[in-house]
């Protein structure tokens, strides 16, 4: 109350030539009496009630701007209608400024009882958190109306949703939300699909530093309290060891079944927040926040959670779908070059299995993209993303015997198998980068057992190479055990009855499943390649 709400309306209005239509006037109309009158008669909640009706009946008419009551917004129920079917704008305005605006007012029914600055106070700290969760917000100063005005209207204009991406299973949907600056809004964005305003942040150190303060900020603006708790960075922290001292301090801090976990980071945080989040009392609400191009391309979507084994990688784990996924595309610009190369292999992965448009338009723009181009970064996320989502919706749990979601791993045969043997190294290999020369040698593989033509896996190798990705074990400068290599493949997730399993292909965009990979000919192929 105060901020001006009625004033800017109508001059917001009037520039976009709509009707200015204010609430609490509907709700008198409807009524036959003053929104004083009502709450004197019937109470709070009667008259919240009625204005929740006649909001929700102004949602579904024209587009009009509207000015609610100051508690409208506070409503579950009318906030979720509202940005269902509108563009909600907070008007904050300090405040001593709406001291000095309100005091005198004696139709305000909310501050007939006592001193209107502590009311005001009051009435803040208990919206504020609610208010913070508004598509545009515009800090509002002592000005001209039309200055206001002009400031609101751009702040309209200048908003941009973020793209979306549905991964649809059934009561377990969610959503993808893909755009610059989402760690600016994560609150806001995670609010409506958490139980409660509790959480616990699970964050890479090194990412903890460059974004965390921005996103515990988004946090706390809507009122979400909780703990972080700081992981070391890199595939090491991915084990056991970290596991149990993460669960702890979770357990520690007072958590309950309605906690959110947040994961702050890339795929090794991703996996492993989320599969602690997975088991901590037999299950939490979980949100993935990814920081680098390989998260949030692959491994933050479709609810795979894990943990690395001496045994081998991903081996212990839990399918745990998150309830939100929120790229911000910025943090991308924070990337070393190497992570960012690597994480584009994974992008290049989704067009080799079944678009061959996909990866066409990867062979166009792979370069700008990661040169910095922050537009074609988003729409390579956006690409990616409905790709996983079209096959995660399709098997989830990867249980079909032909295609389905085993086709994801194409080239991770290899990859981890080479990332097994490094020991999780990665100063000798990124996770996207073993999968780029997992990529190539599952297409010159398949060239040599008469699948495909050898032009494709050369068409795969020249745009790896234009990108500045390694294509072959030559490149990675270390020698390479084939039986070694063949050793960590039978201990492969996806191998049957010791059977070695292989994603394969017919040609670009020709994915199958291969379950009859002779040892020898393998062997033969790995010696090929460089392998001992």
């Amino acid at each position: 109350m105060g901020a001006g709400k009625t004033a800017i309306g109508r001059r917001l209005a009037a520039r976009l030539g709509v009707p200015f239509v204010d609430a609490d006037h509907e709700i008198e109309a409807a009524a036959g009496m003053s929104v004083s009158e009502i709450f004197t008669r019937f109470g709070e909640p009667a008259f919240r009630a009625g204005e929740r009706k006649v909001i929700a009946r102004l949602l579904g008419g024209p587009p009009v701007v509207l000015a609610t009551g100051g508690g409208a917004f506070v409503d579950p129920e009318t906030r979720a209608a509202i940005r269902e079917k509108a563009l909600s704008v907070w008007m904050k305005v300090d405040l001593p400024v709406l001291v000095r605006r309100v005091s005198h007012r004696s139709e305000r029914p909310l501050l007939a009882k006592g001193d209107p600055a502590a009311i005001l106070a009051e009435l803040a700290a208990k919206r504020d958190p609610f208010y913070a969760e508004a598509d545009v917000i515009v800090a509002c100063r002592d000005e001209p109306p039309d200055q206001t005005t002009t400031r609101v209207l751009n702040a309209m204009l200048g908003h941009r949703p973020p793209l979306g991406v549905t991964v649809r299973l059934g009561a377990r949907s969610y959503r993808i939300a893909i755009g610059a600056g989402l760690l600016d809004r994560a609150g806001a964005l995670a609010v409506p699909v958490m139980p409660r305003r509790r959480a616990v942040v699970i964050a890479d150190q090194a990412v903890h530093t460059l974004h965390g303060a921005r996103f515990e900020a988004a946090l706390a603006a809507t009122g979400i309290e909780g703990r972080t708790i700081l992981v070391p960075p890199g595939e090491g922290s991915k084990g056991f060891s970290t596991l149990t001292e993460v669960i702890g301090r979770m357990l520690t801090s007072g958590i309950d079944r309605k906690t959110t976990v947040f994961a702050l980071g890339g795929g090794v945080i991703g996996d492993l927040a989320g599969f602690a989040a997975a088991i901590a009392l037999r299950g939490l609400p979980f949100i993935q926040v990814p920081t680098t191009l390989l998260a949030q391309v692959d491994s933050s979507v479709g609810g795979k959670t894990g943990i690395n084994t001496e045994h081998g990688k991903n081996l212990v784990g839990a399918f745990h779908q998150p309830r939100l996924v929120l790229c911000d595309t910025t943090t991308l610009a924070t990337l070393p070059p190497r992570e960012l190369r690597a994480g584009y292999a994974e992008v290049v992965k989704y067009g080799l299995i079944d678009d061959p448009a996909f990866f066409a338009w990867c062979e166009a723009t792979g370069a700008a993209l990661l040169a910095g181009d922050a537009e074609l970064q988003a729409e390579a996320v956006r690409r990616a993303c409905l790709a996983k989502a079209r096959v995660v919706e399709a098997d989830e749990r990867e249980e079909k015997a032909e295609g389905g979601r085993a086709l994801l791993n194409l080239g991770h045969t290899f990859a981890h198998a080479l990332e097994a043997e490094a020991g999780y190294d990665g100063r000798t290999l990124l996770h996207g980068e073993a999968v780029g020369i997992g990529l190539a040698l599952a297409f010159r593989f398949s060239a040599r057992l008469g699948l495909c033509e050898l032009e494709d896996a050369e068409r795969v190798a020249a745009h790896l190479a234009a990108c500045g990705i390694a294509s072959s074990l030559r490149e990675t400068n270390r020698r390479w055990s084939a039986e070694r290599l063949i050793g960590h493949m039978r201990k492969d997730k996806k191998a049957e009855t010791g059977s070695l399993t292989f994603i394969l292909v017919r040609g670009i965009g020709q994915a199958f499943i291969s379950r009859d990979v002779a040892e020898d000919e393998l062997r033969a192929f790995l010696a090929e390649e460089g392998a001992a």
